[in-house]
């Protein structure tokens, strides 16, 4: 398996490095044979190049068999004719990721918020209100007069149908139980289309027991009762709110990954930014990133029909939650390891397992 990386800005170079401990002693492990190549996006290519992604760094991209972007300094990039794209939204759109896969689970040795729960945030990922995502040309916000700005939401039914196709195939495999999570009573046919779609989905899969909740209630049902949700799908800015909610609801935003996948190619992503407050300091929590690219490896081995694959994203895993019983882990899920220190432990757990 071939995986670009792209360490990103911030405490992306850290938690990168900590990841590709992690993945190199898996892949030693599981004989996954994988190799990495290297190359810059965000402000480091900007730098050097003028702009904060490359058309070679997209080729490359297409070529390999998987991506591993870090966090980007987003909130920097604000002029495209500048060079200041925006690498998550481009690789998005660029290379179709319209499903955005967010596990979100408690572990054993980290005291609960709101009690045990184990679930997944399927998040449309390709249009809905993200103003660069819904238009063919131009953006999808308008100022109209100083004092008066419009945002458009663009939601088509071959976009509803996939993600929700990938969300009952998902609970398939879990639990085998579906959440659409909607705002249809305000906007009646954008998400009357979106729960249209899906509710056609669902009787393809007779086994998966689904229903409909508000966006407004289900932030209070997760809050109160996370364990009674299996998969939760919806539309993307819903689900980028519900996924930092359940993931900081497990424990720590740093331990949300987040798969980015589309029919050909699939990104692993930190769910979280990048922490320039803490940049440098070698104190970011890394379990994010590792998580995101143990998600890529399952979804490699589901593709490609090679079962080691899916045996090492599993022991990923599991490293993980022994890792965390043990505190061996940065501070925000209560070790006192620095970020190498939590990847070099974590590789060396998994090595001897």
């Amino acid at each position: 398996m071939r995986l670009l990386v792209l360490a990103g800005d911030g405490i992306g170079p850290e938690i990168t490095a900590a990841t590709l401990a992690v993945l190199r002693a898996a892949s030693d492990r599981f004989r996954l044979g994988l190799e990495f190549a290297e190359d810059v996006v965000g402000h480091e290519s900007l730098k050097r190049h003028g702009t904060t992604i490359r058309a070679e760094v997209l080729a490359a991209a297409k070529s390999a068999d998987g991506l591993i972007l870090g966090p980007a300094a987003i909130s920097d990039f604000k002029d495209e004719a500048r060079g200041e794209i925006n690498p998550s939204k481009f690789f998005r759109k660029s290379l179709d990721l319209y499903a955005n896969i967010r596990p979100a689970r408690t572990y054993p040795g980290l005291p609960g918020r709101v009690g045990d729960f184990d679930l997944v945030v399927v998040r449309e990922n390709t249009e809905g209100f993200y103003a660069d995502r819904n238009m063919a040309a131009g953006g999808g916000e308008m100022l109209v007069t100083p004092d008066v700005a419009i945002a458009l939401r663009r939601i088509t039914r071959a976009c509803c149908e996939r993600i929700a196709r990938a969300a009952f195939a998902l609970a398939m495999a879990r639990r085998k139980r579906v959440t659409i999570v909607h705002k249809a009573n305000v906007l009646r046919l954008s998400d009357g289309l979106f729960i249209e779609e899906c509710r056609k989905v669902a009787r393809e899969f007779p086994e998966v027991e689904s229903n409909d909740v508000l966006i407004d209630a289900m932030m209070a049902h997760l809050v109160r009762a996370p364990n009674h949700f299996d998969v939760i799908v919806t539309t993307n800015m819903f689900g980028d709110i519900l996924s930092d909610l359940t993931a900081e609801l497990s424990g720590s935003l740093g331990l949300g990954g987040s798969l980015n996948a589309g029919v050909d190619y699939a990104m692993a992503q930190a769910a979280h930014g990048s922490a320039p407050d803490i940049a440098g300091k070698n104190v970011a929590n890394p379990f994010s990133l590792v998580l995101s690219a143990m998600l890529l490896l399952a979804w490699h081995g589901r593709r490609t029909g090679q079962k080691a694959f899916g045996a090492a994203a599993a022991a990923i895993e599991r490293a993980v939650e022994a890792a965390i019983s043990a505190r061996e882990t940065t501070g925000d899920v209560g070790g006192n390891l620095g970020t190498r220190e939590t990847g070099a432990a974590l590789a060396s757990r998994l090595s001897k397992a």
